[in-house]
């Protein structure tokens, strides 16, 4: 990477240009990097001055138009929340669509966040301000009842233009949609969503997860046991578990109940991990593989009070840090395609193989149980769990 003083605002990378600009920091919560940079596609130095320039430009002129947009305009306050009386000239009891409260697509994004993003991971944010910025890089930043149809299968086929699997689109058009509907109905606009019904290939690119087969969960314990190191002790929880890599990474110590009749995990909420929904709450059986990892963890040679403490060392679990080291690790060890994720398939495999009751399993792993029934009770005992989670130990 080179810097050219010829080309304002870019650095060169295997001879091509690349536009790189730090975002202003009394701007920074416009933004969710601290600069923007992207290739400008040539490897002429004039041409990409050009590009360069003009790329500035637009963002000068759109980084005033942030700041004037919060400046506080005097008599603010006032504006749409004065109280007339019925007696006042121009009293309308029912105010035609033409006077309700014009939101742009920008704003209804920080409505969205700031009445749903309370308690919501960082990732919950990004995911809105990166599914609506696409939007308004594609079609404006319009007023909601502004988009149309049109827009909506534009922003589809910039999305697919960006080779983006269907359930990458899926994941976006669904955040897309959310927003939209959340603030039509808070702002009290009646919206017919653009944004719903959108056609496209759901499975394009889409590669399905495959379990682990058991001879190569065998060779992936064995190793653990082995190399016998924190990152494997992870690996060999999850193993037999099948729990989801950031609800075992984020686990104390003290969520280990081993000194119990049934050794066991209890899987809970904690400030620095959420859970992915209400049924996620539980008890998981120590079994096998994962039973040694539990005994190694809660007996190292370790003040601090976290399980796998490499992996909390900030505010939030860093899952994300987890997977891409141990899938690292587990890549020459298991079939192509195969990460860490493929053991909670395996697990539902693995129970079905002995006939284990569908809704028991879903109890194990975490998953949600269709049906009103399903709500009622706390669920089969510890016992219950154990006598199919000793079924399928290896």
């Amino acid at each position: 990477m080179a810097k050219d003083i010829s080309v304002p605002f870019s650095y060169t990378k295997d001879g091509i240009y690349y536009f790189e600009r730090r975002v202003p920091r009394d701007l920074r919560q416009h933004y969710s990097a601290a600069k923007i940079a992207y290739s400008l596609r040539t490897r002429s130095a004039s041409v990409a001055a050009s590009r360069a320039a003009r790329a500035a430009q637009q963002l000068d002129e759109y980084w005033y138009h942030l700041r004037v947009k919060n400046i506080e305009l005097p008599g603010k306050h006032l504006l749409r929340m004065q109280q007339r009386s019925p007696d006042a000239p121009g009293f309308a009891r029912s105010p035609s669509p033409d006077d309700r409260a014009s939101v742009s697509l920008s704003e209804a994004v920080a409505i969205y966040l700031r009445l749903k993003g309370a308690n919501r991971p960082a990732t919950f944010h990004r995911a809105a301000e990166r599914a609506c910025g696409y939007v308004i890089d594609v079609c404006g930043d319009k007023d909601l009842l502004a988009y149309s149809k049109a827009d909506a299968t534009r922003f589809r086929d910039a999305l697919v233009e960006r080779k983006l699997t269907g359930s990458s689109i899926t994941r976006i058009f669904g955040t897309v949609r959310s927003v939209v509907n959340f603030v039509a109905v808070e702002v009290g606009v009646t919206i017919s969503n653009p944004f719903t019904g959108v056609y496209y290939d759901r499975f394009s690119g889409v590669q399905a997860r495959a379990p682990l087969p058991i001879d190569a969960i065998r060779a992936v314990q064995k190793e653990c046991m082995k190399i016998d190191d924190d990152l494997r002790w992870l690996v060999a929880l999850v193993s037999d578990t099948g729990l989801r890599l950031a609800e075992a990474s984020g686990l104390l110590r003290d969520d280990f109940v081993l000194d119990a009749d049934i050794p066991q995990v209890v899987v809970r909420e904690h400030p620095w991990r959420r859970l992915k929904n209400s049924t996620s709450s539980r008890k998981v059986p120590l079994v096998g593989a994962s039973l040694w990892a539990a005994e190694r963890v809660v007996n190292q040679r370790d003040d601090s009070p976290f399980a796998f403490a490499r992996y909390n060392q900030a505010e939030a679990t860093k899952a994300n840090a987890a997977s891409a080291s141990l899938n690292k690790w587990l890549k020459p060890l298991v079939p192509q395609q195969c990460t860490m994720h493929c053991f909670r398939h395996s697990l539902r495999d693995r129970l079905r193989a002995v006939e284990c009751p569908s809704d028991i399993v879903d109890q194990i792993g975490g998953w949600r149980t269709e049906g009103v029934g399903q709500s009622y009770g706390e669920g089969y005992p510890l016992p219950v769990l154990a006598k199919w989670m000793n079924l399928i130990r290896l």
